[in-house]
């Protein structure tokens, strides 16, 4: 993997990008995005949560391919918990295994758990650091 310092919407058409995401689904059937990265996409992309709430009922709290070459990437059950090493770890492994399928070359991966999420970058920088390659890059603000 590679660290870089740089704002993950100028990857955006350059590289598919993963969001933060939980798996909390509105009665209306939208996936509560509140901060972060996945509240930055939902503003982007208008319906972005309605498409991810459609896909968590149907399937559960996985990777997702979303519109606009982005992915969901989630590492919490619900914004009102801290993020789950295990669920990071889940979101990792199949992260790579999509993106060995659709054959992508760069992925944009924010430090999954650490912004909002409050986990610590030396706590999960081990756990990525086991599945990521060369192919996907982490951005730190």
């Amino acid at each position: 993997m590679i660290e870089v310092s740089a704002d993950m919407w100028s990857y955006l058409g350059k590289a598919v990008i993963a969001i933060t995401t939980g798996g909390a689904v509105s009665r209306s059937g939208r996936c509560s995005m509140p901060r972060g990265c996945a509240a930055q996409a939902r503003e982007r992309f208008p319906g972005l949560d309605e498409q991810l709430g459609q896909l968590i009922l149907a399937h559960g709290n996985h990777v997702f391919c979303l519109d606009h070459g982005l992915v969901s990437f989630p590492v919490e059950a619900t914004p009102y918990e801290v993020p789950s090493l295990a669920l990071i770890e889940q979101s990792c492994s199949e992260l790579v295994t999509l993106a060995d399928e659709k054959g992508w070359r760069q992925v944009v991966v924010p430090r999954p758990g650490c912004g909002g999420g409050g986990l610590s970058w030396g706590d999960v920088r081990p756990i990525v650091e086991r599945y990521f390659d060369d192919r996907f890059i982490i951005i730190s603000l």
